[in-house]
């Protein structure tokens, strides 16, 4: 179903899981308490540097395959945003291009309002650096002390420092200063490190990542490049405006 952006507009998504439609909306968050006014307005949209490779602006799917290298069933919605179609991990999406060197990714997103929901059910997704990597995305809003698998968690590694979320159905950012592991002679020296900024704060300040494959990321050789990952984790989770910057050691 095609959604319409805005907070002010009321559309209503239905995510199939398992034999049950679960409601998640967009634009109308009723009577839901914010902390600050400023958590009802998008964050401001960050055009590519010079340098940065597009990886989407709203024109189509071109640079992405479904994890099995088929067409992405992800639909583009109205205003130019990429809609996860929320049945499951197989359903994800990957980058075409192969990623080995530092960068900085952007990545903006919003998760849906699902006040019948909890936890883990509430608007999950994930960036997966190199598919490995996961920076957590969850409805996390609210949340005073928020846990490694929250909102802008390194899922199962390092919580984030704060809990930087606006509310849901208003577009967020990453920042994500990605370093893949280093290895020599075949033997791992470094883990891979990354910060990231959550809608301008710092959330992860050079994080090591002492596994190779957070949960659910696609695996593979961690000495070899590997794809921006974006999970379907059955939530009707939103992107828009993704790139790339490669950065030189």
């Amino acid at each position: 179903m095609r959604s319409t952006i805005g907070i002010g507009t009321l559309a209503s998504v239905f995510a199939l899981t398992g034999p049950a439609l679960v409601l998640a909306q967009y634009g109308d968050i009723g009577d839901l308490e914010v902390a600050r006014p400023s958590d009802r307005i998008d964050v401001q949209s960050a055009p590519p540097p010079e340098g940065a490779i597009v990886l989407f602006d709203g024109s189509g799917l071109d640079e992405w395959v479904q994890v099995d290298g088929l067409t992405p069933s992800w639909e583009i919605v109205d205003g130019g945003a990429m809609q996860a179609p929320a049945r499951g991990g197989e359903f994800g999406i990957k980058t075409r291009r192969q990623f080995d060197g530092p960068y900085r990714l952007h990545v903006e997103f919003r998760v849906p309002y699902m006040p019948d929901e909890s936890g883990q059910a509430r608007g999950n997704s994930g960036v997966y650096n190199q598919g490995r990597y996961e920076v957590q995305i969850l409805d996390s809003y609210g949340i005073d002390e928020p846990g490694s698998n929250d909102c802008g968690a390194i899922y199962e590694v390092s919580p984030p420092r704060v809990n930087a979320c606006k509310a849901p159905t208003v577009w967020q950012g990453y920042d994500i200063d990605f370093r893949p592991p280093v290895f020599r002679d075949g033997a791992k020296v470094e883990p891979a490190r990354v910060t990231v900024h959550q809608n301008g704060i710092l959330i992860q300040d050079d994080v090591p990542i002492p596994v190779d494959n957070t949960r659910a990321g696609l695996g593979g050789d961690p000495s070899t490049p590997g794809p921006l990952h974006l999970q379907d984790h059955t939530d009707p989770v939103q992107y828009r405006n993704i790139w790339l910057l490669p950065k030189g050691e």
